[in-house]
């Protein structure tokens, strides 16, 4: 497919999908993200149309799937952005302690984000991230303490 075509076809129904996401999911980012992936999925499929409406309908279509998929990913991996957990620090002791939480490492800081701020069990913790629950309970601890003795300092 010639890039001048593709170039034509985000002019001609750029505003359109954006709009039609960007309801759907209230989010910038994730907008242009979907839209990106929608007209991969056009240029890898190469998708003959009997007209316009015809390849308008497709890429609504197309659009409104990926919508789907993110909504149902989303439900399943569920998380807090940085400025969700930010709402939720009370006052300058918080997020002092959030601050140190994430200059850990990453094996204490991963623990230590889906137990507490996840609310995962340890079993869970292991099934998601392929460690032994005795490993999970020990990178726990070890979370534990290195957080301890950085805010004792």
């Amino acid at each position: 497919m010639e890039k001048k075509h593709i170039d034509d076809i985000i002019k001609k129904y750029g505003n359109l999908l954006y709009r039609a996401v960007y309801v759907q999911v209230g989010n910038r980012h994730d907008t242009q993200d979907i839209l990106q992936e929608a007209f991969i999925r056009y240029l890898e499929k190469a998708p003959v149309f009997a007209d316009e409406e015809h390849e308008k309908a497709w890429l609504l279509q197309v659009t409104h799937h990926l919508c789907l998929d993110f909504f149902r990913f989303r439900k399943r991996h569920s998380y807090l952005e940085l400025g969700e957990i930010e709402e939720l620090i009370a006052g300058p002791e918080d997020e002092n302690i959030l601050r140190e939480l994430f200059a850990l490492p990453a094996q204490q800081k991963s623990i230590l984000v889906l137990y507490y701020l996840e609310g995962y069990r340890i079993k869970e913790i292991s099934g998601i991230t392929g460690l032994s629950e005795n490993a999970v309970k020990k990178r726990l601890q070890r979370g534990r303490e290195a957080l301890r003795a950085k805010l004792t300092e």
